[in-house]
């Protein structure tokens, strides 16, 4: 099959790029435009290393045509800085530990910004809930907790109204 060409919005960028109908997002985004924060990790949807934002929800990129979401809005890891800054999740991870290899870390720290986007004060039943999703074979999961807990508590007061 030949390639198409597709209209793609990623980290507010519109990119026009030549792709298979069979290409999956996960290729289009490391190989095409060039942004490999992205991980492969199974191909098969059940580590979250690929995890994406898709429109405001978490969708794992390996799974996903690239042709299935042109036109809609993608968020990578390396676009959710905050006015040149790391986002708090970002800045948790690094100030807490939250990651020792680093391989699952883009995937599950976006699966938490998506879960803070729609819940900026979630409770430590849905924090893991926003994480489950994904696997890390290194840390054990405390320290990601508590840098996932700690960027919540640093989301909600960025969203609280000024007083």
């Amino acid at each position: 099959m030949g390639k198409q060409i597709l209209g793609l919005t990623v980290n507010g960028r519109s990119y026009r790029t030549a792709a298979r109908p069979y290409d999956v997002l996960l290729d289009v985004i490391r190989e095409n435009l060039n942004l490999t924060g992205t991980k492969r990790g199974c191909d098969m949807g059940t580590c979250g290393c690929c995890t994406v934002i898709i429109e405001g929800k978490p969708i794992l990129s390996c799974l996903t045509l690239a042709a299935q979401v042109e036109d809609k809005k993608i968020t990578t890891i390396e676009g959710i800085r905050e006015n040149g800054h790391l986002h708090p999740l970002q800045e948790a991870f690094a100030d807490f530990g939250g990651s020792q290899c680093g391989f699952c870390t883009p995937g599950i720290i976006m699966a938490a910004k998506a879960m803070l986007d729609r819940n900026p004060r979630p409770d430590d039943a849905q924090l893991r809930e926003g994480i489950s999703g994904n696997l890390c074979r290194c840390t054990g999961w405390i320290k990601i907790f508590e840098a996932v807990k700690h960027a919540a508590t640093e989301v909600a007061k960025r969203n609280a109204p000024n007083e």
